[in-house]
């Protein structure tokens, strides 16, 4: 294909996927996946997959999707390590349409209009980020919901790619395996509910950050806690030395922590702890706190601090009653790096070296699904879906860097083969 029909068979797969409605619900993991329409675009994959002519195809009743496509290098050659993609189904619920109406347009620069009805505007001077694209054509939403490049740009570069690679059996490669998972969104509920059995790979890749050349193999350490508090309730006729009001004690136990080490005040590789929701009744409160940090010793003191905080609070208040409980959630891509695996992140730097793309490398101030598989030994790095905005209505997808993460999915593929290629 040439530069023009590949971005239009992109473009295509992009547009078929995000007409599916596929967002997730917070649930804390308590249903994966946590709404029924993921299902609905897992079976559209299903179904693609089966068409390719993959092999061991899987639909586990998590709704976690899992093929492989076998190595076709010459008998007796030897398998060089085995490449794996992941992908999350499920794009993110931030109060918005789960309907989502995209719509292509040539940026000339300036304001976008996203809904002239609605009045709703992208304006230039509020989103720089866009300047870089003028010139070029844009996938860009009504404004009433998400685009959902995060992460159905990543299906559509996965999906494409293993298309290229079956309709041309020219193109040597090793084994490939690939996963769709449900609930990246709302707590990577999908990796954690994969039968690694089914995706035997050495190495992987997610591609799940934004703009051209970006590069992620940090992230977070990334944990939560509960603290439920109960306290003594009474009448405030006779409430005088009974009354123990565990709203009251909640704002006290928050405040024990450091303000400016929230994520507000904070960037780069700077951790936090950060006080997500109190609720609270005459009886009981509940605290739920995010602990984050790229360093995992400084991230053991913050679940540490906590501890203390707790005993604190007992100690303030004799009468309460203070439960809690802390889990981790995804740890740091870098912790996972070994001389034996870093070939997957060097490879990124060679594929974008002979694509010409100029890398950026970040350390997230979040995570990726490849935080979690990372965890289970298979070094996950991450690279750009070309997309930007995400999470917004905002969001926008230039289609030249679609194009360009495409290639480097294949660079990628080609390069695994090493000096077996």
């Amino acid at each position: 294909m040439n530069t023009k029909e590949l971005e239009e068979a992109l473009v295509e797969r992009f547009l078929r996927y995000v007409n599916v409605p596929s967002q997730s619900h917070p649930n804390g993991g308590s249903k994966v996946p946590s709404t029924e329409t993921q299902w609905d675009m897992a079976r559209l994959l299903q179904g693609e997959l089966k068409s390719l002519g993959l092999k061991d195809i899987s639909l586990s009743d998590k709704c976690v999707l899992t093929a492989q496509l076998p190595a076709n290098l010459p008998s007796g050659t030897p398998l060089p390590p085995t490449i794996g993609f992941c992908a999350h189904i499920d794009t993110v619920d931030v109060s918005l349409s789960p309907v989502v109406k995209p719509r292509r347009l040539h940026y000339t620069g300036g304001d976008i209009t996203l809904n002239a009805e609605k009045n709703i505007i992208m304006r230039a001077a509020q989103h720089p980020e866009l300047s870089p694209y003028v010139g070029q054509e844009l996938i860009v939403t009504d404004g009433t919901s998400v685009l959902g490049a995060d992460n159905k740009a990543a299906l559509a570069n996965i999906m494409t790619a293993l298309a290229t690679l079956v309709n041309d059996p020219a193109i040597p490669h090793g084994n490939i395996c690939v996963a769709f998972v449900p609930d990246e969104e709302c707590g990577l509920w999908g990796s954690k509910n994969m039968d690694f059995s089914k995706f035997p790979a050495d190495y992987a890749y997610t591609i799940d950050c934004c703009a051209l050349g970006e590069v992620v193999y940090e992230t977070f350490n990334a944990g939560s806690a509960e603290i439920t508090i109960h306290g003594v309730s009474a009448h405030p006729m006779s409430a005088k030395g009974v009354l123990v009001n565990p709203t009251l004690l909640a704002v006290d136990f928050v405040n024990l922590f450091d303000r400016k080490e929230t994520p507000e005040c904070t960037e780069g590789t700077e951790g936090y702890i950060w006080c997500q929701t109190i609720r609270s009744n005459p009886t009981t409160a509940t605290v739920e706190l995010n602990i984050r940090d790229h360093d995992k010793a400084r991230y053991e003191r913050r679940k540490a601090l906590i501890a203390e905080n707790v005993e604190k609070l007992r100690r303030m208040e004799p009468r309460c009653r203070v439960e809690y409980t802390m889990e981790d959630t995804y740890g740091n891509i870098a912790d996972a790096v070994t001389d034996e695996n870093k070939q997957a992140i060097d490879h990124i730097y060679t594929a974008m070296n002979r694509l010409g793309i100029t890398p950026h490398t970040i350390a997230m101030r979040g995570g990726t699904d490849g935080s979690f598989i990372s965890t289970k030994g298979i070094l996950t790095p991450n690279y750009f879906t070309g997309g930007l905005n995400f999470h917004s209505n905002c969001e926008f997808l230039p289609i030249p860097s679609l194009r360009k993460s495409y290639e480097v999915t294949m660079m990628l593929i080609a390069l695994a083969l090493g000096k077996h290629g």
